[in-house]
This record gives structure tokens, C-alpha cells and sequence, in this order.
């Protein structure tokens, strides 16, 4: 028996001593393939692993572009800045270092966590930002810690300087990290976190231009991350400068103008539509933005009932009140309905069993009158007769309804109502009384300041619309301007014919509203100024009339100079601002710095707008021909052929002399041929233009 178990125990040692060189055996092999997998296999990329180590690449952020106005004077800039990142793969032990790192650099623990949870599916060499625009004191506190925290780093860069208490905000726009939504839109597609883009205005429509392309610094680090030499060095390509059309001068006056009163003010040349000036309050200050905005300011912003962070001349979409009368006149005329209207206003009239109020008692008057005195009563009788399709049909087609196309982002189409828009937004037939109110500029209509503007300067321009536009084509290349408009679609630049009789009978009729009309206490001496004003009543609102109220209308001002083929037009819409006449009065304001300006710039000897002095004009215009002998009787005088005009039976006649405005007709009505009116001069000079 023990014999059988000593045997057992020899086979037993020799099994295990089998299954040990076997094993010894296995690892000799595992070890074997690993180091020939590493050493072999993987000998290029750890080879690159540890270039990584040993050389660091450190960001130069490009500076980004300028922008200057129409005269190269300087409105955005950019200021030097010193910004810190934290290098994660310097340091496996991050979490430990933060309460430190919050500390001396000032920051809120918890945010800090945060930012870095924002980043955790980034790259490990990828650079977190973790605090912009750092102080003195900050900087030393990252040079004394060098040791303890190598995975902090700074980084110079350009950072954006805006002009001070919101100046242009809403047309500049302002710059900020973008966001991970914006990362999943295909035209960030090439933006990494951290990336500083433009978040509004001409800053996000031109990123691609301003933003440039970031450089590099190849550095070798030791094994505490510190720097010891620089390999090499990519530069930065900064952004291209921008030259927008805005004049600065026009736009502070703008800014001024309309001081702390909620609107919008837009100023246009309709020729080209170049806007001169844009203003949107109330505004905010873009330089919150341009580091990092703390979370209790946007908050602020984006709760605040006057709507700050909204660019009101392309995005408030209201009723335009007595303004649509232009257009409810273009229509009336080009449509023969309006020329041989004459209506009786005892303060209002009765349409589909209502009455409609007007704001006096008028009495009878022609179109020449309505526009200036801006009779409801006579408006309300021409939409009766012309009919919500009619009205809709020439609106469209002035523009109203559809986004204008300017270079700005999120602009509003507003609305114009008509029997198919009725069907399709509500799925009922059109109610024919509410185009009463429509011929007022009420009800459901909705326009933008822009959009308004564009329309009435199209109409005072014989037809011709522009689109309005920031920038010139000529300052940006050919493919970029063409994507803009593909970007910014709207209705663009269209001309619209126009009978030359219409064309007068507004134009006169405008001019008249500041003489005479409802914006009277606006007109300005030698100026050919025009306009139209509009009070413009609001949702559950009443005839209240006290400034500022939530029920107070809202007050309108569109004008022109001169008042046909103007050169300069512009829009004034205050919220809650009362009679359209207080919105004329800023529109004075800022033609009056215009003219002067243009003055200045012509070498004109005459005094500031307004001032009564003999206006020296070279001009053209057109009295009854009389027939002196030369031809027999019934035949057309050789010097009546004004075809443009349209008066075969008129003659031409030219002149240059010095005008008196104290002592000429005040009002286009009361001057009768062969009297010549001052206002109807048609200048034959730029220079010698009536302002």
C-alpha cells in the first residue's frame, strides 16, 4: 500500500512540474509577442506618442478683422488680451488641482467642473479654455505655480473692443464661444469648442471673412510641461478689415435722436441701398459677450420685457398705421379709382353697418388733401372700393409681406393679409369689413421698419426698390457676395412702373404733410423734405394718447429728401411714442445733420438747415405754353413736348436765380400756374439740390 502511494506522488510532481515549464512556457511567449507587438507593430505610433510628450503645439489665434464706416473711421477694434487654458494630458490628476486652480484664478468652482465636463469628449491634447481676458494678478499666479499646476497655459490673443453704452450694437452684432447647437449645424461644421464666432449682426453674416485662420507654436516641454525651446512657428492669418456703408455721424445722431424711447430708426440711401445708419433700442453692450457672459446678465437680457437683445428695424413686426397710406394711394391711383375721388369726412364713416372713426372733421377733399392731412375717412372709402385683393396685390408687389433681403440675420416678413392668406392661416373666407381697417395700415397688417422704408422710398423713386445691404459688393469677393444673397433671400432689387401721375400726386402729397400736413411742426426751411407720419393703434389698446403706456399707439415717420428720386430716406418708429408727428420730429433731427453734412462737403456758403436764407437754384420747370403767334392756333407749341411729365400742352422753361423761402408759397396747392412754387423746382445739379 505505500508502495502504490509513493508512485502516486512521483506521477503527481511530474504532472505539476509539466503544467509549470508549460505555463513558464505561455508567458515566455505572451511576453515575446507583446514586445514584438510593441516594439515592432506599434514602434511608429508610440514613436509619435512620445513626440507628443516631449513637443507641445501651442494655439496663435488669429486677430479678428476691423470693421470702419463708409468714410474709414474706425467702429470696431480689437484690444490685446491674455487668455488661460488648461492642457489635460500634462497632469493625470486634474481633479485634485481645480479647488487651487478656482481659486487663484478667480473663478466659481462649479462652473469650472463644468467647463471641463463641456470638453470631456474632446481630445486629450486639445487645450480647454477656462478663463478669458485674465488681470495682472491672475498671470503672476500662473507664472508662481509653474510646478504645482504645469497644465495651465496662457495664450495672447486679440480680443473685441465695441463702442461704449450699446452704439450700433444691433448692427455690428457681437462675438462668443460657440455653442455644441451650433456645432451641429452644417455651417460650424468646421469649428472645434472654444472657437469664438459671430453671434449677431454683420459680425455673424461676415464670420467667414473677420474670423481669419488661427496659427501654431511647435514648443518642447520637459516632463514637467514646462517649456525649453520652440521648434517652430505657423503663422496666424488675421481677418480681412470690412468697410460698411454705415456714415457714423448720421448713425450717432440717430442714437441721440431717439435717446431712451423704445423703436427703431433706419437711414437709407434708395438709390443703391446703402443703410447709413441702423438703431434698435433699447440696446445692449456686445463687450459683455466678447469674453464670456455670466449667466445672471443673460438672464437679465433675455427676460427683460423691452426686448433688448431684439434688432427692432428688421424684427418688430407692427401695424404701420397711416403710413399704408402710400401705398393704399399708389393702388387707388395706378387703378384709376383714386383721381376723381372726392369724399365728405364729418369725422368718420359708416362701412358694413359699423362707423369708423377719423380724428377730425375734414370735410370734402380729393386725394391731394388726404395724404397730407391724413383723412381715415377718405381711406377707409378707397379700400371699400378697391378691395382687400387689390391692396394685398400691389403691397406684395411694393414688398410688404416678404423679408427685404438685408445682410443681417433673422429679419421677420411680417404680414399682409388678403382673402388667400385668410383661407390658409385660418380656413375661412375673408371678412370684408376688416379691409376698412386695413386701409388705415390696421388690423391684421404687420411690416418692419425696413420693410416700410423700402417700400415708401421705392415709390418716392418712381418705382425703383432696392434691397437694403450693409456691406457693398465691392468690398467682398465675388463668390462670398453671391452666397449672401442665396443666404439673405427677400425681395431684393425689383422695379415696380408707376404712372407719372401717381408718381406726383404722392410725392406733392407727401412734401404737403410736412408744410402743411400732419408733420407741419417738422418741416425745415430750404429743405425739400417729405414725409408721411402714422399713429398706429395696438392690440386691445385705446385712443389713450398718453406716452409711453402700454395702450399708447404707436408712432411712425417715414420721410425722404428731396421728396422724388430721393437720395436720402429714412424711418422712425417709436413704441408706445403717440401722434406719428413726435416720430417726425426725430427724422428732422437727423436730415437736418445730413443736410448740413452734405452742405459742408459741397462747399455750400449757406448757413445750417432751417435757417431762412435765399436758396441759389438752378432749375427746370413747366407752365401752360402761350401761344405768341408762331404757331396757328390749336397746334402744339415746339417747347411743350414734355412727354415724362405728360403734359403735351406745356411748355419747358430753365432758370437760375436766388429763391427766398420767407417770401415763397408755403404749399405745392397754393401755388397756380404760371406762379412757380419753389417746392416744384426740379434741380438740374447735385449740388444745387433744395436742401
Amino acid at each position: 500500500m505505500y508502495q502504490d502511494v509513493a508512485n502516486r506522488g512521483e506521477k503527481l510532481s511530474t504532472v505539476k512540474s509539466a503544467v509549470v515549464q508549460y505555463g513558464i512556457l505561455l508567458m515566455m511567449l505572451a511576453l515575446a509577442a507583446g514586445l514584438w507587438r510593441l516594439q515592432v507593430l506599434g514602434a511608429s505610433n508610440f514613436r509619435e506618442l512620445a513626440e507628443q510628450n516631449r513637443i507641445r503645439k501651442v494655439p496663435i489665434l488669429a486677430a479678428r478683422g476691423k470693421l470702419f464706416d463708409r468714410e474709414n473711421r474706425l467702429i470696431v477694434d480689437n484690444y490685446p488680451s491674455v487668455s488661460c487654458f488648461l492642457v489635460r494630458e500634462q497632469n493625470k490628476n486634474i481633479d485634485a488641482d481645480l479647488p487651487m486652480i478656482a481659486q487663484g484664478l478667480h473663478l466659481d468652482l462649479e462652473q469650472l467642473r463644468a467647463t471641463l465636463r463641456h470638453y470631456r469628449l474632446s481630445p486629450g491634447y486639445q487645450p480647454v479654455p477656462i478663463k478669458q481676458d485674465i488681470t495682472a494678478d491672475e498671470q503672476a499666479f500662473i507664472e508662481a505655480h509653474r510646478n504645482e499646476l504645469p497644465e495651465l497655459e496662457t495664450i495672447d490673443e486679440e480680443r473685441r473692443l465695441y463702442p461704449r453704452d450699446g452704439f450700433a450694437a444691433h448692427l455690428v452684432g457681437y462675438v462668443g464661444e460657440v455653442s455644441e447647437d451650433d456645432l451641429n449645424k452644417p455651417r460650424y461644421a468646421y469649428y472645434q469648442p472654444g472657437d469664438v464666432v459671430g453671434k449677431a449682426g454683420v459680425e455673424e453674416t461676415y464670420d467667414q471673412i473677420l474670423r481669419g485662420e488661427d496659427g501654431s507654436r511647435d514648443v518642447i516641454v520637459d516632463s514637467h510641461g514646462r517649456e525649453v525651446g520652440v521648434l517652430g512657428t505657423q503663422h496666424a492669418k488675421p481677418g480681412h478689415d470690412l468697410k460698411l456703408t454705415i456714415d457714423l455721424d448720421l448713425q450717432r445722431e440717430a442714437e441721440v435722436a431717439l435717446g431712451g424711447n423704445n423703436g427703431a430708426v433706419v437711414v437709407m440711401d434708395p438709390r443703391n441701398g446703402e443703410v447709413l445708419a441702423l438703431v434698435s433700442h433699447p440696446s445692449y453692450d456686445p463687450n459683455a459677450f466678447a469674453v464670456r457672459i455670466h449667466r445672471d446678465e443673460w438672464n437679465a437680457l433675455v427676460t427683460d420685457p423691452r426686448h433688448p437683445l431684439m434688432n427692432k428695424a428688421i424684427q418688430d413686426q407692427l401695424a404701420p398705421g397711416s403710413t399704408f397710406k402710400i401705398i393704399m394711394s399708389a393702388a387707388g391711383l395706378q387703378e384709376g379709382v383714386a383721381q376723381n375721388m372726392r369724399v365728405n369726412c364729418v369725422g368718420g364713416g359708416s362701412f358694413y353697418g359699423r362707423f369708423f372713426h377719423c380724428d377730425k372733421h375734414h370735410g370734402v377733399l380729393a386725394i391731394q388733401q388726404a395724404i397730407p392731412l391724413s383723412c381715415d375717412t377718405f381711406f377707409y372709402t378707397l379700400a371699400q372700393r378697391l378691395g382687400i385683393d387689390t391692396i394685398a396685390r400691389y403691397a406684395t408687389s411694393f414688398g410688404l409681406s416678404q423679408k427685404t433681403g438685408i445682410d443681417l440675420p433673422n429679419e421677420m416678413s411680417g404680414v399682409m393679409p388678403s382673402t388667400q392668406w385668410e383661407m390658409k392661416n385660418f380656413h375661412q373666407k375673408y371678412y370684408a369689413g376688416n379691409t376698412i381697417s386695413v386701409g388705415i395700415g390696421q388690423g391684421e397688417t404687420q411690416v418692419t421698419p425696413i420693410q416700410l422704408l423700402r417700400a415708401l422710398s421705392g415709390i418716392a423713386s418712381n418705382g425703383h426698390f432696392v434691397r437694403p445691404h450693409l456691406v457693398a459688393e465691392t468690398e467682398l469677393p465675388p463668390d462670398f457676395y453671391h452666397a449672401v444673397l442665396d443666404s439673405f433671400p427677400g425681395s431684393g432689387d425689383r422695379t415696380v412702373p408707376l404712372d407719372t401721375d401717381t408718381w406726383m400726386t404722392i410725392t406733392d402729397g407727401m412734401a404737403a404733410a410736412t408744410t402743411t400736413g400732419t408733420a407741419a411742426a417738422s418741416h425745415i426751411e430750404g429743405v425739400d423734405f417729405a414725409g408721411k407720419t402714422g399713429t398706429a393703434q395696438v392690440v386691445g389698446g385705446g385712443d389713450t394718447h398718453v406716452k409711453g403706456g402700454e395702450r399708447t399707439p404707436n408712432s411712425w415717420f417715414v420721410g425722404m429728401v428731396p421728396r422724388r428720386n430721393p437720395e436720402l430716406a429714412i424711418v422712425v418708429l417709436q413704441e408706445h411714442g403717440d401722434w406719428g408727428a413726435n416720430s417726425a420730429h426725430i427724422a428732422q433731427a437727423i436730415v437736418t445733420t445730413y443736410v448740413n453734412k452734405q452742405r459742408r462737403r459741397d462747399h455750400n456758403l449757406l448757413q445750417q438747415a432751417g435757417e431762412n436764407k435765399p436758396v441759389e437754384v438752378g432749375a427746370v420747370w413747366s407752365a401752360p405754353a402761350i401761344n405768341d403767334g408762331s404757331v396757328e392756333r390749336g397746334a402744339i407749341h415746339p417747347r411743350s413736348q414734355n412727354r415724362d411729365l405728360g403734359h403735351p400742352t406745356e411748355a419747358l422753361h430753365s432758370g437760375h436765380f436766388f429763391v427766398d423761402p420767407a417770401a415763397a408759397p408755403r404749399t405745392v396747392a397754393a401755388a397756380q400756374p404760371p406762379v412757380l412754387s419753389w417746392l416744384n423746382l426740379i434741380p438740374i445739379r447735385r449740388r444745387e439740390r433744395l436742401y
